[in-house]
């Protein structure tokens, strides 16, 4: 099984915004071209991301619904289109006009999909099957974790997520990680919202922090071949990889993994439904205009 793993979007450190941007924030230059995933003879594993460096910004291989969530700064499941969006992959190098914070790259993602794919949308509601995660039974197993308050401040930034059939390993900046590997899932310097982030790419739907947790945490629990197996085929579905019927079955008949997991933690699933707000996209072209 190959998998090619999206998870970097869910998991970029800008800060969620109640209402659509309404400041336009362009890049200076950018040039947008399709992205090919070509693996050498008996290699299965591919590495995607963001990376920003001061004033150059380089997107490798993200698919059209991961580079609309981060425009918007909305979840993957906020998003309703054309199947496509899941499928097609963009390689886009940009540089940031002098003065312009790189807080501001999900504008400048959104100016760029809007002029070089000519992206509309609108805003809707949608209620939904979700898993909300709560404290659960005492005692909390997470550890706080060590952050040094003299550390100097990033110039650069550096999202990437290298997985294949063995497992995964994201980096997600600011010495955040995580890695799903030997049995053993593993996590650095999260926050609770992006635990959950983290961990939805690896369930049948939506996750919603109901934790009320403020900290940065470090955790680890451990997953059974039979539950790894389920996970990995259902992040493999989420980064847009298409699977054989038989692989869905498994995964279908898998359960939630995650539901022990989180007992593991001292923290608790619950399935419920919830009303939630997703962007509907109105209209999208596949291939970019010309740089």
């Amino acid at each position: 099984m190959k998998l090619i793993p999206a998870f970097v979007v869910g998991v970029l450190a800008f800060a969620p915004v109640s209402s659509l941007a309404q400041t336009r924030i362009e890049f200076e230059v950018a040039s947008v071209r399709p992205f090919s995933i070509e693996t050498a003879a008996g290699t299965e594993s591919v590495t995607l991301g963001v990376k920003v460096d001061r004033a150059q910004v380089r997107i490798a291989g993200l698919t059209m619904r991961d580079l609309v969530a981060m425009a918007y700064r909305v979840k993957l499941y906020q998003l309703s289109g054309p199947e496509w969006m899941e499928t097609e992959r963009y390689d886009i190098n940009a540089k940031v006009a002098e003065g312009v914070s790189l807080e501001k790259l999900p504008e400048m993602v959104q100016a760029l999909l809007e002029d070089r794919f000519k992206l509309r949308i609108h805003k809707d509601k949608k209620e939904m099957p979700v898993y909300a995660l709560l404290v659960g039974k005492p005692p909390l197993k997470l550890k706080d974790s060590v952050i040094d308050p003299n550390a100097p401040p990033q110039t650069a930034v550096t999202v990437t997520g290298t997985g294949s059939a063995a497992g995964v390993s994201v980096n997600m900046g600011n010495g955040s990680t995580y890695s799903f590997m030997g049995g053993k899932f593993e996590a650095k310097k999260v926050t609770a919202e992006a635990m959950v982030a983290v961990l939805e790419r690896f369930t049948d739907r939506p996750m919603m922090d109901l934790t009320e947790l403020k900290g940065t945490y470090d955790f680890e629990f451990s997953v059974t071949p039979e539950d790894t197996q389920t996970l990995m085929i259902r992040a493999a579905v989420n980064a847009g990889v298409k699977l054989p019927p038989q692989a869905l079955q498994l995964a279908d008949n898998g359960g939630n993994p995650l539901t022990g997991a989180a007992e593991q933690l001292g923290l608790k699933l619950d399935s419920r439904k919830m009303a939630v707000d997703i962007i509907v996209i109105d209209q999208v072209q596949k291939a970019p205009t010309e740089n």
